[in-house]
This record gives C-alpha cells, structure tokens and sequence, in this order.
C-alpha cells in the first residue's frame, strides 16, 4: 500500500481514543526501529522529518526509505509528515517529493526565528489548506510558540525556534484564538503552546501545572471538540539513557521531559498526535557510546547500529503502548491522496468548531 494521509490516522484515533507518537527520522537505522516496532505492536505510523533532516540525508535518499518501509510492511497504514515547515514554498515542496502531510508553522515567521502575528499564521497556514487540500494531502498548525514557561526561552530544532524570551501570553495558546484560527484555517490538526519545548532539555525539576499546562489541552478541546490537538516536544527523556550516556563518558545534567501520564492525560483530552524525537536520540547516543566503550578496538559501524536500533525500537514500542496505539493499524482501512483530495473537495473534511455559550 502507499502512503496514506496523516487525517485519516488521526480521525480513527479520536474515533478510538488513542493517540499517535510522530517519531523524526534522519536514517535507515531510525526508520527500521520504528517500522520494527510498529509490527511488534500493530501500531499506525507517523514518520515525520524537519527540513533538516530532509537536508541531511537528501529529499531522495529519504523518500525512498519511507517508500521502502511502505513497502516492507504494506499491513501497517504510514503517513509521511513535514514537521515544521517555515513556509509555504517548504511544504509545496515537500508536497512534490511525496511528503501525505505537512505542518505549516506559522507561528514564527519564515525566517523560523521571529514570532509571528495572528494574522500572518492565519495567512500562511491558509494558503497551505487550500493548495494541500487539493490533491488529498493533511496539514497541521501551529498556534502559540513553543518554549519553556519556567525561563520564557525555547530550543532550536535543527534551526527552527524563536530567539529572545517571550511572555507567558505568548508561550500559551489562547483557547478563543484556537477556534477562529480552525474555523479560518480549515486545519486538519492544530499544534497548540503548552510549556513544552524541543531537545533534552525541557525542564529543571519534575514538572507541575505552571510549568507544563496540561490543563490548557482541556480548555482548547472543549471548544474544538472535533479538532485533532498535537502535542510538541514530548519527549519524556528517560533516565535509564542519561545514566548510560553519563556512565561511558557523557556529560548530560540533570533534566526532565514530559512525563507520560501527563501525556496521557492530553490523549484524553483530544491530543491524537505526539511529537517524540528527543528519547530516541538519547537511546541511539547510549547504546553507540556503551557499544564503543565494551569494544574500543571494533570499527565495523554495525557494531554500533545493531544496540542502537534495539535501544531505539524499545522506545517506540513503549510509547506505542502508552499512548494506546498498540493494535490498531490492522483496524484502519488504507485509503490514498486521491480519495481524501475527493473528500475535501465535497466538503467532508471541514473543521467543525463548537462555540461556547455562556448560560
């Protein structure tokens, strides 16, 4: 089967009350472990790469891996996701070189390094919609800017993330700017600010409600019922992989990411897809330096790759878990671009927001 587009996945994961984990990839190795435990556990996948990654192993050389996981394992529905497009020229693209979703990340501008203005995000992201829409393919946004509510400072992701400190106003998304941005957007899936940010980084001490504003995922759901939220920077950077890092010659301090109970309980308030890139960094890191350190005189780099997919698929195999992914893929009925260009076309597909009324 081809790729199948990113709405499709996500509709049968609110359908069914689970949520997906987007794992970045850059390589081979990534993209077998997650394809490896996608099987194990009969999970759909989102594989997503930044255009880093597209600019690191090459628009051809990662397509035709994508296209080769596809047809590795045709049982297992994938969608191909560009994450954080700076631009609409980025996802066009993206688009052309076989990319079934793309996040236009309007929140900063092109330059990926200023925040934007409402009107600016509503513009881009707009435009994107319409031109995606009209050959099937998904489009996630973003409303709010990604960075840590405990500093006012965010991370750079392979180049993207603003500079300076920003307010806690600007590191929330608003919920009442929530529901104009989907109405005119038509958005398939909207990326909302909650105090998550990229990299291992994320927190100084176990976080808590004024730190990681899980609370802000219920308000937005509540009036955007039928609008899939996603969930940026949640990787949960697990201690195991600190301390073998440490141990053979790392120097990671201490640091916490998003625990996941917490991420479930965004799952059950309307988040269906999550980000996850950062965990398996810090598995693959771990195993390559654990694997150096018990053999130094080896030089056969699959010496190192071999632990570093096991560590790697380990961690998507617990995520698939946890996130209630596990045991779906073979419910989902594979459907292509050219169907879902048709249902947007109809009129299917349109965003439908609820307004509260007060009482």
């Amino acid at each position: 089967m081809a790729l199948v587009p990113m709405r499709l996945l996500l509709d049968h994961a609110a359908e069914n009350g689970y949520g997906i984990p987007a794992f970045n990839v850059n390589n081979l190795e990534q993209i077998l472990s997650i394809m490896k435990a996608a099987h194990e556990t009969d999970s759909p996948v989102i594989l997503q790469a930044s255009r880093g990654a597209r600019q690191y192993a090459g628009e051809n050389f990662l397509r035709h891996l994508i296209l080769a996981a596809a047809e590795s394992y045709p049982h297992i529905p994938i969608a191909m996701h560009q994450d954080h497009g700076n631009s609409p020229a980025t996802c066009y693209s993206a688009i052309r070189n076989g990319f079934t979703s793309v996040m236009m990340d309007g929140s900063l501008e092109a330059d990926a390094k200023t925040p934007a203005s409402f009107e600016y995000n509503v513009a881009v992201t707009a435009e994107v919609v319409k031109v995606a829409h009209a050959v099937g393919a998904s489009v996630e946004g973003e409303l709010g800017c990604l960075g840590s509510l405990e500093t006012g400072k965010g991370d750079k992701e392979d180049g993207h993330g603003f500079e300076g400190t920003l307010s806690k106003e600007q590191l929330l998304t608003d919920p009442d700017e929530a529901v104009e941005f989907v109405e005119r957007t038509q958005v398939d899936a909207l990326a909302i600010a909650i105090g998550t940010s990229h990299g291992a980084y994320k927190f100084t001490r176990k976080p808590t409600g004024e730190i990681l504003a899980i609370s802000r995922i219920e308000e937005i759901h509540k009036r955007l019922p039928n609008t899939h939220l996603v969930m940026h920077g949640s990787s949960s950077v697990p201690q195991e992989w600190l301390d073998i890092i440490n141990q053979y010659g790392g120097q990671i301090p201490e640091t916490y990411g998003v625990p996941v109970e917490e991420i479930q309980k965004g799952i059950k308030s309307g988040v269906r897809k999550v980000n996850i890139d950062t965990d398996n960094r810090l598995a693959i890191t771990a195993a390559i330096r654990e694997a150096a350190a018990k053999d130094p005189a080896n030089f056969d780099p699959r010496h190192f790759m071999k632990p570093s997919m096991k560590y790697m698929q380990k961690v998507c195999s617990d995520r698939y878990q946890e996130f209630w992914t596990a045991g779906n893929a073979s419910k989902i009925k594979q459907q292509g671009l050219d169907e879902y260009a048709a249902k947007y076309a109809k009129g299917e597909l349109s965003a439908g927001t609820k307004k509260v009324v007060a009482v």
